[in-house]
Formats: C-alpha cells, sequence, structure tokens
C-alpha cells in the first residue's frame, strides 16, 4: 500500500448538488429558494440588523446620553506630573513645550491641569485651563499660572 492507491472510504463523500440545472435534477425551477418574497429574488441582501419584521434591537433599547458638537476636551496633566517634571529636568517653567518634550500631550491637545499630588518648588505653569484647587496649590507654593 502506498500514496498512489489511497482513496476514502465508500459514501464518506458525495458529489455537490447542482442547483437550477433543470427539472431533473430535482433542484430545478426555483432552484432552492421557495416561491415569491425578497428570498428568492436576485439582488436580495438582508440588511444589518433586521430581525425578520420584529422591532430589531438597536431601536428596542433605550437610547440616553448627549455630547455636544462644540465640546471642549482636554488633556489632563497632574501637579504631581508637573513637579516631577521639574525636578527631573531642573525646570523653572513648565509649559505646552515641555509636555509636548516629555511626551504627555501633543500640539493639537488642550491642557488642563489638576491639582493630583503636591508641587513643592515655585514653578510657572503654562496651560489652556486650570482647575481651581490646582491654581491655588501653585501659587502657594509661590509660582505662577499663564493661560494660553
Amino acid at each position: 500500500m502506498d500514496l498512489s492507491n489511497l482513496k476514502p472510504n465508500p459514501g464518506s463523500t458525495h458529489s455537490k448538488t447542482r442547483i437550477g440545472r433543470g427539472p431533473g435534477s430535482g433542484k430545478g425551477g426555483t432552484s432552492t429558494r421557495g416561491h415569491k418574497g425578497a428570498k428568492s429574488r436576485s439582488g436580495y441582501k438582508r440588511k444589518i440588523g433586521f430581525e425578520g419584521g420584529q422591532m430589531p434591537l438597536q431601536r428596542r433599547l433605550p437610547k440616553f446620553g448627549f455630547k455636544p458638537l462644540a465640546r471642549v476636551e482636554y488633556r489632563p496633566i497632574n501637579l504631581d506630573v508637573l513637579q516631577a517634571l521639574a525636578t527631573e529636568k531642573g525646570l523653572q517653567k513648565v509649559g505646552i513645550e515641555e509636555l509636548i518634550a516629555a511626551g504627555r500631550c501633543s500640539r493639537k491637545h488642550l491642557v488642563k491641569v489638576l491639582a493630583k499630588g503636591v508641587i513643592t518648588s515655585p514653578l510657572t505653569v503654562e496651560a489652556h485651563a486650570f482647575s481651581a484647587a490646582a491654581a491655588a496649590a501653585i501659587e502657594a507654593a509661590g509660582g505662577k499660572i499663564v493661560k494660553l
């Protein structure tokens, strides 16, 4: 016995049903599509989410939430990040350019300074927005805030 005389077991394989090849085949006429209706016609494509006329899931579930088109989104930067950056690089002023160089934001981001962490050295901080607590903490440490 070798590879040249191998064959599948009898009855384990069968030829593919040839649909639409005349009435003698038993699969002629409607070609297994049934009579009438969208599915019997050429060009039928089921719509995404269609559930056979039942109210689809995306319409049954309640809708909620709203995002205004003119919303302004800020990249948050905490005080501990500013302090770590200032001590690591020996900076007196931390602005957008320094944050971009450190990989904390990019040119397209608006930056908001938040009050998580403590700031010990007097820094001049430039950002687009400040939380009230962050501004108070920077000024309490002897620093200055500059809004862009």
